[in-house]
């Protein structure tokens, strides 16, 4: 695997949270340092040493509601 892609979002109570696509890896953090971070850590964990991937990506997701 070359690439891991996360989900990140602002959690309702104020930070970040990150979710992988496909894998069974989820982190948060009260800032964005702190959350590459715990992204990093938390995919050394999940994977063998040597079978990581070499790219992890952050795909930063906003959500907006409009009144009209």
């Amino acid at each position: 695997m070359n690439e891991l892609i996360f989900l990140v979002e602002e959690a309702p109570e104020g930070g970040w949270t990150a979710r992988a696509l496909g894998h069974s890896i989820f982190t948060e953090a009260d800032d964005l340092p702190t959350l590459h971070a715990n992204v990093r850590d938390a995919v050394r964990c999940h994977f063998e040493e040597g079978r990581e991937p070499r790219i992890i990506r952050l795909h930063f997701v906003r959500e907006e509601v409009l009144a009209l």
